[in-house]
């Protein structure tokens, strides 16, 4: 795409216990008014702590707002979008490389993501065992559908929706429908949902029955919905079996999209391989105290392991790490990234050899061989 993409991982459960283990990985899409900044997953809902004690690597793509996670015949608004050849040619052989990635993937998402989790493994077979959407629209060819596709975009961004597939009339259209893709559908485990429309539980009501505040959102549920039960009905003819969930109420909002996502991880598990809840653990020994007076930490994710010249054990909130020389000391948050990034342990800051504690502005943590301050919304690194 001519330009750096930022993509957030979530790293499996054991990938830091387990360090010869490759994982399986679940790309999460975004939605329509995707941002530069943050995949909405982790700034909209609790992704990030749900999949915390899952065994399985989060891939979040940050940006392409309006874009379908689609290759765009020409450049519109700036953006020369080639979202599909990034994320199926390009992105996964560096997972496969530089984050011990297989090529058992899942793909989920809400409105726009739904849409392009089905697109893109109907469009790349094998690519997917798993597509998921969360209020996407389904069709994108049938009556109305291109017209509202094309004002929505232009709402979100000022993208023309003829940058991306040419006229609403042009072939390329059904090219990326997933109701006309169904039958490359067989054999991946499909999950679609979304709600009517009407005011739920995570809406403000307007003090009209069944109206929320949130008007566009209750018109793209209501698409969503005839869209998903369309492109379902399709998938019945062809025997091709799929989870539904229609809920009586809800709109076009990140909070339903958060409760989907737990509501469809058991199947998530199943078709990537992997468990669906975490094995039990505790902790023990100079780990154990730490974890008790660390409230931040939350609960263990794995039991304590071995790391070259002392111990570690991985929970919710970071990680605690064991050195004869440091003791024990716990590790999270921004400056747990950036001693991540740095090789941790066995980096060149080596264990660390005190908590992390307030400075002007920030924090800071020391390390054997240097330390690592955060302060405005950066960590840096001092080695010594």
């Amino acid at each position: 795409m001519g330009t750096r993409i930022q993509v957030q991982l979530l790293l499996a459960r054991e990938w830091n216990s387990k360090p010869d283990t490759k994982f399986p990985t679940l790309f999460l899409l975004d939605g329509l008014r995707a941002t530069d900044q943050e995949n909405g997953w982790t700034g909209e809902t609790g992704a990030q702590a749900f999949y915390a004690d899952k065994n399985v690597t989060v891939v979040l793509p940050v940006g392409g707002e309006s874009s379908f996670y689609t290759d765009w015949r020409k450049p519109d608004n700036g953006r020369t979008y080639r979202w599909e050849t990034f994320l199926i040619k390009e992105l996964p052989p560096l997972l496969e490389k530089d984050w011990r990635t297989t090529n058992v993937r899942g793909l989920a998402g809400p409105s726009m993501g739904g849409t392009a989790a089905m697109t893109l493994a109907g469009r790349n077979p094998s690519f997917a065992r798993y597509a998921a959407s969360f209020s996407g629209l389904l069709t994108t060819t049938t009556l109305g559908m291109p017209q509202a596709i094309q004002y929505s975009m232009r709402d979100a961004g000022g993208f023309e929706s003829d940058a991306m597939w040419g006229p609403l009339n042009d072939a390329e259209w059904g090219t990326h429908d997933p109701y006309a893709l169904a039958e490359h559908l067989k054999g991946v485990s499909l999950y679609v949902s979304s709600g009517s429309g009407l005011a739920g539980p995570n809406d403000i009501h307007s003090g009209i029955p069944g109206v929320s505040t949130n008007w566009a959102g209750m018109a793209l549920e209501v698409l969503s919905r005839l869209s998903s039960m369309q492109f379902v009905a399709k998938l019945n003819k062809l025997s091709i079996p799929v989870q539904v969930n229609y809920r009586p109420s809800g709109t076009h909002s990140w909070p339903y999209w958060d409760f989907e996502m737990r509501q469809s991880w058991p199947q998530a598990a199943a078709a990537l391989g992997v468990d669906a809840a975490k094995p039990q653990c505790a902790s023990a020994g100079a780990i154990l105290p730490v974890a008790l007076a660390k409230s931040w930490l939350g609960e263990c994710l794995t039991p304590e392991f071995a790391v070259a010249g002392g111990a570690s054990q991985d929970f919710k909130g970071g990680r605690v790490f064991w050195s004869q020389a440091g003791g024990a000391h716990p590790v999270g948050g921004m400056i747990g990234g950036a001693y991540e990034g740095a090789g941790g342990p066995t980096g060149a800051l080596g264990f660390p050899i005190s908590d992390e504690s307030p400075i002007s502005g920030g924090a800071q943590q020391n390390f054997q061989n240097g330390s690592i301050v955060f302060r405005d919304g950066k960590a840096e690194i001092h080695a010594s």
